[in-house]
């Protein structure tokens, strides 16, 4: 298949949309680990920001690989250890200090499977089609986060919570395999540096590019919200169902879940078709001002009718991935290529930073305040309020 087209682009979005099931799996199962290992939501909370730290570090890393030795190599070399590091939290998970340990691990095997791919496609789709490219990579993402709740769901039925992540844990295998088959005609590309510039003299480059770090901080200020709110969303329709009344509230919530996961892929696609017709910036300012106002709202809803409460988490997971792309994009689109995977890796070191802390601060609260998912919600909205300000800063330039 040929660099680029339609086909191609859509065999390296089912590598990432299996890749990604991973990285929420302990969600799905997190109310059960929580009671089977006797956690305080904090304790839950640090184990899913064990895995973003884990995670935040690996993109740090992929990034100066990327650069040095190209996305290609560096996608399918890093997938065996993406493919294979689940099964190590899936068989020797048994308590929260193990879980912290293993699910960062797990983390920090992880991130050869996205700063790579979205330098491949800022290398092989040409401009006018990058943004929505860009949405559907992002969109494969969010696929992987359902689909795992819904194999979660449907293992729950059969098997413990060790037998449904085991179930997930296959699909990060058939993604490797299904990256080495789409990029084994993709060309190795590695832009040519300045004479004597080293990689590492990158860094200090992207911190002086202005526009370069705007982006890298209003992408920081949404990860905080967006991650936060990945951690806490099945435990949260958990509360709402526990609330009506509902039997078997956890496998309700992991359906339910999914279902907003779904909307999180439209989100994906449509943000990115936005940034190329109507511009990038403006996509950015208008979904990231929806979430804003779902993050202050939807935890005070939790006695309003399910179909309320899971049409605005589907409303908040649309809005919450709309502007995610775009920020991919702008940020490709402000730095040079010889350097752009270690302006991925500094943006991921600090995005995912936010996101490695917003998911504790948001179980904090929720210890704090005696179980006020109102006051829990809104850690996220005032960890984004910097990220339209940024933007709207990045605009003016």
């Amino acid at each position: 298949m040929s660099p680029g087209s339609g086909t191609w682009l859509a065999a390296l979005c089912t590598s990432r949309v299996l890749a990604a099931t991973w990285f929420v799996a302990y969600s799905a199962v997190l109310p059960l680990t929580q009671a089977a290992w006797g956690m305080s939501a904090k304790e839950a909370g640090m184990v899913q920001a064990a895995f973003h730290l884990g995670y935040l570090t690996s993109l740090f890393i992929v990034g100066f690989i990327a650069d040095h030795f190209g996305a290609t190599r560096t996608y399918i070399g890093t997938g065996i250890a993406a493919c294979l590091s689940p099964w190590v939290f899936v068989l020797f998970a048994d308590g929260f200090s193990s879980a912290v340990w293993l699910h960062a691990f797990t983390g920090l095997c992880q991130g050869g499977t996205y700063t790579p791919a979205l330098a491949l496609i800022n290398d092989n789709v040409e401009r006018s089609r990058r943004g929505r490219a860009m949405g559907y990579l992002i969109a494969g993402s969010s696929a992987g986060y359902a689909i795992c709740l819904g194999v979660a769901a449907l293992a729950l039925q059969l098997t413990d919570w060790r037998g449904a992540l085991a179930a997930v844990a296959v699909l990060p295998v058939v993604s490797w395999i299904t990256g080495v088959l789409v990029l084994r005609g993709t060309p190795n590309i590695v832009h040519a540096r300045p004479a004597g510039e080293s990689v590492l003299a990158s860094l200090p480059a992207v911190w002086r590019n202005r526009r370069g770090m705007l982006s890298i901080w209003g992408y920081t200020f949404h990860n905080w919200e967006l991650l936060g709110m990945w951690a806490w969303l099945p435990a949260f329709l958990t509360a709402v169902l526990v609330f009506h009344g509902s039997e078997n509230a956890a496998t309700f919530a992991l359906s339910f879940a999914a279902l907003t996961y779904v909307a999180n892929i439209a989100g994906s696609i449509v943000g990115g078709t936005m940034a190329d017709r109507w511009g990038r910036l403006s996509t950015i300012l208008t979904w990231s001002c929806v979430s804003l106002a779902l993050s202050f709202s939807i935890g005070w809803l939790i006695a309003a009718p399910i179909v309320v409460v899971v049409a605005l988490a589907c409303l908040y997971n649309f809005a919450g991935i709309a502007d995610s792309s775009t920020h991919s994009t702008v940020l490709a689109e402000s730095v040079p290529a010889h350097y752009l995977g270690v302006a991925y890796a500094v943006r991921s070191a600090i995005g995912f930073g936010a996101g490695v802390v917003s998911p504790v601060v948001f179980g904090w609260a929720l210890d704090a305040s005696n179980r006020s998912w109102g006051l829990a919600w809104a850690t996220l909205g005032v960890g984004a309020l910097l990220g339209p300000v940024c933007t709207w800063k990045l605009r003016k330039l």
